[in-house]
């Protein structure tokens, strides 16, 4: 696998709850493998490796580097981007007084070796997840990635291929999963007062600040991101299929791109599209822009290093190269006849979701609203909204109950810090609600949105089997039976 030319994105209770971790479900099948990095052991602190080194990066930096320093160390950092590596090492001797090894793409291989890494982190641009997963798998490492895993069947199954060949683990990291009131959603369906969910409606909602920004960085293309489907929803399936308990069967989608348009700017009184917002003679005028002059991070993370790579980090959003749409209604069947019925836009007045859980004895309604906002023009992601979370069940027939929301402090609604403790601490606390993933729930959250995808195209549904093989079940809890006897409703 030829990682070293890889095409760069152009311009492109509630105690015992909070007392829980995950448990990391069981990996795959175990073979001899030539290693080339560092046998583990506990007795040692475990050497991780970054690959990518842009935004997302830093909560594994500053997570090993600031709060799990004790079992683990950061020994080396990789990009297509020099000028970012060097300001990721200046970030760790900040953090640490210590500067891990820089490489570029094309030494990835040496770095694995001369660091004498056991983990490697990846972080990337989403097409080329695959790539330095299956790498580092085959040099003898386990593998952290961001999700989505990947973007499409073909490289899934490298994955997927890869994995049992090795014996490799691979985590993703969704920390959706962790965030405390989507636990309690967890908790609510596996305690059978709503009977077995027969049908469920998720509707997704990115405002004009969120969702805009996926339409003017390398996202906007899918050969990079897979599109909304799989970027974005990635962590919506994901969640479905973990409350469920169960994996999709196939998929039927409709999509389109209207608001996001070169027509719109000019509706929008703008005299044309243009290349960015840092060159744009109409900036001033439109609700779109972004200057990374006045953010310090993007300012230094993009602005400052575009000479390196000609990553523009602030394109324009109604410019016609863009290929992702913005519009997406998504219908899956799964193995266990529960249907889903799905939507996501990306030109809301507000941020958050809606999902409705009809059982057989109720229904569960949880609605959340996240608190995504500008300040100056730092974009904070995944908080959620004081008073924005509402959870209520409906029995058949009777008064609705209103659930108290489950809290935590800290990004994404107390879920980053507890899948952080998950991934570094060497000692996995019991949980019960298995929200740990590896390659196989990955797996089955990226091919609802690449199904999708064919889906699109095709114009009729996609069977999950049709695009990869020898894909096992995910570890998950175990959810109400369907052959249970039910209570009669009251009658009125």
């Amino acid at each position: 696998m030829d990682i070293k030319k890889q095409e760069r994105p152009i311009r492109i209770s509630r105690r015992d709850f909070m007392k829980t971790s995950a448990v990391a479900g069981a990996g795959g099948i175990l073979t001899a493998f030539p290693v080339l990095g560092r046998s583990q052991n506990d007795n040692k602190k475990k050497r991780y490796v970054l690959v990518g080194t842009g935004v997302r990066s830093r909560m594994y930096q500053d997570a090993i580097e600031k709060l799990y320093g004790k079992y683990g160390e950061l020994v080396g950092l990789c990009d297509i981007n020099p000028g970012r590596v060097k300001l990721a090492q200046s970030r760790s001797v900040k953090n640490t007084g210590n500067k891990p090894a820089g490489y570029e793409a094309s030494d990835f291989d040496r770095m694995i070796r001369e660091t004498k890494a056991d983990t490697v982190i990846v972080t990337t641009v989403d097409g080329y997840h695959h790539d330095y997963i299956v790498k580092s798998m085959e040099l003898g490492c386990d593998v952290i990635t961001e999700k989505p895993m990947t973007i499409d069947g073909e490289k899934c199954q490298a994955i997927i291929d890869g994995q049992k060949k090795t014996g490799k683990q691979c985590t993703v990291t969704f920390n959706y999963r962790y965030s405390p009131p989507r636990t309690q959603v967890k908790d609510i369906l596996m305690s059978g007062v709503i009977g077995e969910v027969l049908s469920v409606d998720f509707h997704w909602m990115l405002n004009t600040h969120h969702g805009a920004d996926y339409f003017r960085r390398w996202h906007s293309q899918k050969k990079y991101s897979g599109g909304l489907m799989v970027h974005k929803a990635t962590h919506h399936f994901d969640l479905v299929n973990w409350w469920l308990s169960a994996v999709p069967a196939s998929v039927y989608a409709t999509g389109k791109r209207e608001f996001y348009v070169p027509s719109m700017a000019k509706r929008f009184g703008l005299n044309s599209h243009h290349e960015r917002c840092y060159t744009c003679p109409e900036k001033s005028s439109c609700g779109f822009e972004l200057d990374l002059t006045a953010s310090p991070t993007l300012k230094e993370l993009y602005l400052e290093n575009e000479n390196y790579d000609g990553y523009y980090r602030d394109r324009c959003v109604f410019r016609p190269d863009i290929d992702i749409e913005d519009t997406m209604n998504v219908l899956v069947s799964y193995d266990n006849n529960i249907t889903l019925c799905y939507s996501l836009n990306a030109f809301n007045s507000w941020e958050g979701y809606s999902v409705v859980f009809n059982g057989s004895k109720g229904r569960l309604e949880h609605t959340v609203q996240e608190s995504i906002y500008v300040s100056g023009t730092d974009t904070v992601q995944g908080g959620l909204r004081p008073g924005g979370i509402t959870t209520e069940v409906i029995p058949l027939r009777g008064s609705k109950q209103v659930i108290i929301p489950w809290t935590g402090m800290g990004g994404h609604g107390g879920g980053d810090r507890l899948l952080l403790d998950d991934i570094f601490l060497p000692q996995k606390r019991e949980d019960k609600y298995l929200r740990a993933a590896d390659q196989r729930s990955g797996a089955y959250s990226i091919l609802i949105g690449a199904a999708a995808n064919k889906s699109m195209k095709a114009g009729q549904a996609i069977r999950i089997t049709d695009l990869v093989e020898n894909l096992g079940r995910p570890d998950y809890p175990e959810m109400p039976s369907s052959q249970a006897s039910l209570p009669m409703p009251q009658k009125r």
